[in-house]
């Protein structure tokens, strides 16, 4: 059984839209007459397919990190109720309004229906649900406590997207007064300079030397800024078919290790991440080294994915893990600290959550640092900017009066 989109006009002429369940695409039609409903379309919701998982754009069949935090949560509390899979299943796509929400559920329960496994069947939507995610629902099968592995399991994917939110927030205002600013500098270059240096020029005076830059800017982003645009879309498909290279891609990973603030906040997350994974597989019961495999996965950053493969290899080979991962330096000293205590204490696991605590917290910290030097340095790069444009205008006028005089 599967699931099936389908788009079809009521007896009063109005489109409805939704996802039915059925063994064949004429069982869905035969249906939708059945409720006096006249098929238009009908669409089977399949599984994921490779274009889709590598795809670099969001596809119909992925959820966002805030709708997988949502459903989780509301999957744990209903398993947690004492519900069968099938019945929670049924319920969360009764509550979920989302169209792209339902048909994965959808997709999920057809093949629950058809005896496989709850991971199984998550199976078939990878680009939705993750390697880790899958893991730990394996972990809760095979060892009964389903219920417990999900509220982990929902406390992972709301931190984590607490997390991005928090770092997304942080930005919008810097990436807002970005725009318009530069919005505001371009429209005053093209259609505001022009007509005041004009009068300038046709005085036939020697300009000073800010006004001839400001005069030759404007002429040339007046006659060129189609060029400008069409370079800048070259200059970013360039620049993402380069980091397809992972060469390039560890380069550019290793050079915003090193650079002050922002290396910082790269090290934290993905630390967090690393923390946070190794801490909820290991506190459910999952073995470290197979826990370290789907750690690898969660960290974006290429050194610091490819030194905690070195780290895996090593623990694998009787090595401590706090002491493989000092050895890397591109973790953070509190994490490795937190890690060697867990070791020595024998509660790994607990150590490892609250080390993720701690850098989730000192991310905070510096996002609010991050955006406490870059607000107020775009003011003052924008300051400057307008006192040139002020000044190369000025200037002129000045010497004007006193040729007069």
């Amino acid at each position: 059984m599967g699931a099936y989109e389908y788009q079809a006009l009521d007896q009063k002429g109005r489109t409805r839209k939704g996802i039915l369940e059925g063994d064949a695409e004429r069982q869905i039609r035969s249906q939708l007459r059945d409720q006096g409903l006249t098929p238009l379309k009908v669409v089977s919701v399949k599984k994921d397919t490779p274009a889709q998982q590598q795809s670099f754009f969001p596809t119909y069949g992925r959820l966002s990190s805030r709708d997988l935090a949502l459903v989780t949560r509301q999957f744990a509390t209903l398993v947690s109720a004492g519900l069968s899979i099938e019945e929670c299943l049924s319920a969360l796509i009764e509550q979920n309004d989302s169209l792209r929400t339902r048909s994965i559920l959808v997709g999920v329960r057809g093949k629950i229906l058809e005896g496989r496994s709850l991971a199984d069947a998550l199976a078939e939507y990878p680009s939705t649900f993750p390697e880790l995610y899958r893991g730990l629902i394996v972990a809760g099968e095979q060892s009964g406590n389903l219920d417990i592995i999900l509220e982990r399991l929902a406390d992972y994917t709301e931190n984590r997207q607490a997390l991005r939110q928090q770092i997304t927030q942080a930005f919008i205002y810097p990436v807002v007064v970005s725009f318009f600013s530069l919005a505001i500098v371009i429209v005053l270059m093209t259609f505001v300079v022009p007509k005041v240096t004009r009068v300038f020029v046709a005085t036939g005076q020697d300009l000073p030397i800010p006004t001839q830059i400001m005069i030759g800017l404007s002429n040339h982003l007046t006659s060129a800024w189609g060029w400008w645009l069409l370079g800048l879309f070259v200059l970013g498909l360039a620049v993402r078919q380069a980091l397809r290279n992972v060469n390039i891609r560890t380069t550019w990973h290793r050079i915003l290790l090193r650079i002050p603030i922002v290396g910082a906040l790269t090290r934290g997350v993905n630390a967090a991440r690393m923390a946070s994974t190794l801490g909820i597989l290991t506190t459910s019961g999952v073995p470290l080294l197979q826990a370290m495999k789907s750690a690898i996965e969660v960290v974006d950053n290429l050194p610091m994915r490819n030194a905690l493969i070195d780290t895996m290899r090593q623990v694998s080979e009787g090595g401590s893990l706090s002491r493989s991962l000092g050895k890397t330096r591109l973790f953070p000293p509190m994490v490795i600290h937190l890690i060697a205590s867990g070791e020595n204490s024998g509660h790994l696991d607990s150590m490892l959550l609250r080390a993720s605590e701690t850098q989730a917290k000192e991310m905070e910290s510096w996002v609010k640092v991050f955006t406490s030097i870059l607000e107020p340095l775009l003011i003052v790069i924008m300051g400057m900017i307008v006192l040139f444009i002020v000044l190369s205008i000025l200037l002129p006028i000045f010497e004007m009066n006193q040729l007069v005089r």
